[in-house]
């Protein structure tokens, strides 16, 4: 009896046992009441820590016990959702979250989750949604992503109004810049004045910084990561925005409801309207404008499959009656495939098209000349999320990239033209990646993520190299048949991230990361132009290599409405490249001889206080960063700083609702003058003046540190009861005269002195003050 007994007692044990170790997953969407996908909503359950986050399609999975569980679904800007579900089995469930909106409709305007700071495991990285970036005063009332990313810490720009920025000490071409996947490698219109991106047609912007993610790759500073909007899954709407350089205008919505939506965004300069009516003879016979075009279809086939079909067109034309023609701009295209498994694998299929072409020359004459010119890609990525269990989320996948780099071909149409016909040598690559990383829970304070990218690149023919002797003249080259696989270079990219909580408000965290790069841009200025060139990884130049650790301090205020992070960082490049003085950066043969490899670094402080939420929003940030370059054949083998070494950044964001029908914004932005190169001595080579210069990067010319205010003030009301909105915007409100470059011209010596250096500098500046004014509508 008492055995039996023993036994049933057994028996039940293990039963109860066996129960409460059944599992079940909860999984689904999130989206708003448009229909378009949430990006980070948090998916916790109260009481406990459990929890998890949407992806960049919306999904989430959350594998928990078999029970009754109350689920919460929150994310900054948007109400707050709570549902009470019994799992017993797997399960899912899709959510709309409704946007927070004033009395007319106008949007709450917020950036990130609350606490997110502190939450995840990531550092170094900032995500902005397009309602921010649309309160940011800007140029000419434009919405600019580059330049609102340009106010971040850590982010230094280039020269007054260009999109080119600069990552903690990296080079221009070291960011990876993505719209939904594919490569954008030329992100200005209007010579770096306003960038490609339309913030009507864009969604979510996330930067990396540091602690970068193994799923990506190909450059060593930064990850600029644009996701396009998906279109009104619920009913048809448009918009439209006139200002004083373009104008805009969006249609979007279902083709079948909850099935099949579109959007389409277009935008365009109407400056050339203008021109026939200019009194110069040059001016009227001339073409100058920029247009882009946004497309993107979402296909929802069933609950376990979507389709998306996106793409993006946009062109610079530039034409000076028979002067002068330059034309360039960027396509891309994807195609990407989302299919759920089960509840807890997800995976993601994408295609990928992206191509930069320019042409310029002379149109008719004697002279007259076209030179084109392209990089393209074609690329395939295959990547999975595996969610095990709450405390571990595994992703890993396959990239590959076809790169086929068109130097330039020179031609002309004219017959009369005496300029000769050329083609310069293809270049053809193909870039690889594997990832794998683990997102883990390890307690209640700390997390980590880790993984690993093993990447490969390999030159493919046809194509002929070139053989340098130690002075870099051409000895010899070899020519390799089309399709032979001439050249291998493999690198493993370790990552690592880790978060230790302190508190809820709190935490320390540290990571770090090593990158490679394949692709350089051969550019001799701090501006990037349409004309710089994109070379690859060779026989001849070995691929960069960057290490860079990070560590930080956050701590949050104020129910995590005001944000504060200190963070210090430290990277080191192998295989850094510069080209030596006075190299001849044109579409040529011998491109490599006129590189000289070296190494660098660079190091900083990154502080940020972000006031989110209520009337009052934005930041104030200071940002202390240095880099440096040390190649034996430049600056006598000595150290010397590159032109975008600026120490000091600061940049102040305010945004003010002032009621519901107004608000207004501001920014001011300070940065160090940067070094250059310059005159400091001289001497007559018969009546020619030859200075002598300094140093490498030697000088910082006194007053000429970049500081800068901008105000904008928005008026909401309705037209017609449609949605409206009056910006109206001044850029450079003191008019600082900032330096666009610094030139040197000879002094003149009639009646007057001429110091050593028998030159003066001379300050171009762009900008005075620039008032502006935008019209939207919504309907």
């Amino acid at each position: 009896m008492i055995k039996k007994t023993f036994l049933s007692l057994i028996f039940i044990f293990v039963a109860l046992l066996a129960a409460a170790q059944v599992k079940h997953t909860l999984s689904g969407y999130v989206s708003d009441d448009n229909g378009e996908m949430l990006i980070g909503v948090y998916v916790i359950v109260p009481g406990t820590n459990y929890g998890a986050v949407t992806n960049s399609y919306g999904f989430y999975s959350l594998t928990l016990q078999e029970g009754t569980y109350t689920f919460r679904y929150s994310f900054i800007g948007y109400g707050t959702k709570e549902v009470e579900i019994n799992l017993i089995s797997n399960a899912e469930h899709n959510v709309t979250l409704a946007a927070e909106t004033s009395e007319i409709g106008q949007v709450t305007v917020t950036a990130g989750r609350k606490d997110e700071n502190i939450r995840d495991v990531t550092m170094s990285n900032i995500q902005l949604h397009a309602r921010t970036i649309r309160k940011i005063p800007n140029l000419m009332g434009e919405t600019d992503i580059i330049k609102s990313i340009q106010l971040l810490p850590g982010v230094q720009s280039s020269v007054e109004g260009s999109s080119g920025f600069y990552v903690r000490g990296g080079n221009a071409d070291q960011n990876l810049i993505l719209l939904d996947g594919a490569t954008v490698y030329n992100p200005s219109h209007l010579f770096g004045f306003f960038s490609v991106f339309n913030g009507d047609a864009v969604k979510n912007v996330e930067l990396y910084k540091g602690g970068i993610p193994p799923e990506y790759g190909s450059r060593l500073s930064s990850v600029l990561d644009v996701r396009m909007n998906e279109g009104n899954t619920q009913k048809i709407k448009g918009s439209a925005g006139i200002g004083m350089i373009s104008s805009r205008l969006t249609f979007e919505g279902p083709i079948f409801k909850d099935k099949l939506s579109f959007i389409l965004t277009g935008r365009r300069t109407y400056a050339d309207l203008f021109l026939p009516f200019a009194r110069d003879t040059v001016a009227r016979n001339s073409t100058v404008y920029f247009y882009d075009l946004n497309a993107k279809v979402n296909y929802q086939i069933n609950r376990d499959n979507r389709l998306f079909l996106s793409g993006y067109f946009g062109r610079d034309v530039n034409v000076f009656d028979d002067l002068f023609q330059m034309n360039f701009g960027n396509a891309t295209g994807t195609l990407r495939w989302n299919h759920v498994y089960n509840g807890k694998l997800f995976s993601n299929l994408t295609l990928i098209f992206s191509d930069f072409s320019y042409n310029l020359g002379v149109p008719n004459g004697m002279l007259s000349f076209k030179v084109l010119s392209h990089i393209i890609d074609y690329g395939f990525h295959n990547d999975y999320t595996y969610y095990i269990n709450p405390s571990n989320t595994l992703k890993f996948g396959l990239q590959s990239t076809y790169h086929t780099i068109k130097p330039g071909t020179v031609k002309s149409d004219d017959p009369a033209s005496m300029i000769s016909a050329l083609q310069y040598p293809d270049n053809h690559a193909i870039e690889t990646a594997f990832f794998v990383s683990n997102e883990q829970k390890a307690g209640t304070r700390l997390t980590l993520l880790y993984g690993l990218r093993f990447s490969m690149f390999q030159n493919i023919g046809e194509a002929t190299l070139y053989h340098y002797d130690e002075l870099y003249s051409v000895v010899d080259s070899t020519i390799y048949a089309a399709g032979k696989v001439f050249n291998t270079y493999t690198s493993l990219e370790p990552r690592f991230n880790i978060r230790f909580s302190l508190s809820e408000k709190g935490s320390v965290k540290f990571s770090y990361n090593r990158t490679a790069q394949y692709l350089q841009l051969a550019s001799n200025s701090t501006a990037t132009f349409p004309l710089d060139m994109w070379f690859m990884s060779s026989p001849n130049l070995k691929p960069q290599k960057a290490d860079q650790v990070a560590m930080g301090f956050f701590r949050n205020f104020k129910e995590n409405s005001i944000e504060t992070s200190l963070e210090v960082f430290y990277k080191k490049t192998s295989n850094a490249i510069d080209f030596r003085d006075h190299a001849r950066l044109a579409p040529q043969r011998y491109l490599e001889g006129e590189l000289r490899i070296g190494r660098a670094y660079s190091y900083g402080v990154e502080i940020m206080l972000q006031k989110q939420g209520g009337r009052l929003s934005g930041w104030l940030s200071y940002a202390y960063i240095r880099t440096f370059r040390k190649i034996p054949e430049i600056n006598n083998g000595r150290t010397f700083p590159p032109p975008y070494d600026k120490p000091h950044n600061i940049a102040l964001l305010i945004n003010y609702e002032i009621s519901d029908r107004f608000d207004a914004g501001l920014n001011w932005v300070y940065s160090t003058t940067i070094p250059v190169t310059v005159p400091t001595a001289g001497y007559y080579y018969g009546n020619v003046w030859v200075p002598e210069y300094s140093e490498r990067g030697g000088t910082r010319i006194p007053g000429t540190a970049y500081h800068r205010l901008d105000l904008s003030f928005n008026y909401y009301f309705k037209t017609f009861r449609l949605e409206s909105n009056l910006n109206i915007s001044v850029y450079n409100v003191y008019n600082r005269h900032n330096a666009f470059a610094v030139y040197f011209r000879e002094q003149d010596a009639d009646g007057g002195t001429r110091d050593a250096s028998g030159v003066e500098a001379v300050k171009l500046y762009l900008f005075p003050i620039v008032p502006a004014i935008t019209y939207n509508i919504k309907f």
